[in-house]
């Protein structure tokens, strides 16, 4: 699925568009179009316009057009993007590496050139001037004083606030499990509850993890790749625990969890 990882690499694979003027744009899938926009105004909005700038906020990809209002393009669980028949990354965990054109839902036409986004289950979406200020501090960037304002008063599991967007923007399923799993905290404790050391804790070793795991190749390549019940943990070798927690499949090992008492 794309989390943080994997759409900075769709961004770093579409600055290759800047500068180029938008000739025509393809919604072949209406119901991909978000928050009211429909094929008529992003046509108004895109086409003739010159992109100036390609920027990320989380798993949110933005295409600054000069003049016109902002696009963004989100790519929910499947989706995949190409630039002129480049793709970003080559298959995602939970989703297919085969392409097909009835799954391209999104085409940007250039003069020498194409962007397209292509996702099978249709849980991405393009829309105009998204609203960024919904979205908390970008995980790549996050420092540690505003991990703690995410994480500060909440009662709910903390891997549910980590994965919060308008709190952290960017962690996804894979990022946020090998996070914790690193750090050795328990996805189902009290948000606020982790001590000040804690907190240094997990901050260092989601950098690790954001760095480590980009080098390596995606979301998908951490340590707990294994991610199916009665796998082993890779540290230990005890059998994973299972749970889910704020309607994700969560993964941790108990032994290796540090005791907050």
């Amino acid at each position: 699925m794309p989390e943080i990882l994997e759409v900075e690499r769709y961004a770093r694979l579409a600055r290759a568009t800047i500068g180029r003027t938008v000739t025509d744009v393809d919604t072949p899938d209406h119901w991909f179009l978000k928050h009211g926009a429909d094929a008529d105004a992003v046509r108004a909005v895109a086409v003739g316009a010159t992109i100036v700038g390609v920027r990320r906020v989380g798993k949110l990809l933005l295409l600054d057009l000069q003049d016109r209002p902002t696009l963004g393009l989100r790519f929910g669980m499947t989706g995949r993007l190409f630039v002129d028949g480049v793709a970003g990354i080559d298959g995602l965990e939970y989703g297919t590496s085969r392409v097909d054109p009835a799954w391209e839902r999104f085409r940007m036409r250039f003069a020498d050139g194409v962007l397209v986004m292509h996702d099978p289950r249709r849980l991405g979406g393009v829309e105009i001037a998204p609203d960024e200020t919904k979205l908390g501090p970008d995980a790549w960037s996050l420092d540690r004083d505003a991990l703690a304002h995410a994480l500060a008063k909440g009662r709910g599991p903390l891997k549910a606030r980590l994965l919060d967007q308008s709190r952290v923007a960017g962690l996804g399923n894979l990022l946020t499990d090998e996070a914790l799993w690193r750090a050795r905290l328990a996805p189902e404790r009290g948000a606020g509850s982790l001590s000040d050391e804690e907190i240094d804790l997990l901050h260092r070793t989601i950098r690790q993890v954001l760095d480590e795991l980009d080098a390596r190749g995606g979301s998908h390549r951490g340590d707990l790749q294994g991610r199916h019940p009665g796998g082993p943990c890779p540290r230990c070798a005890t059998t994973m625990s299972w749970r889910a927690t704020g309607g994700r499949s969560t993964y941790w090992c108990e032994p290796c969890v540090i005791d907050p008492r």
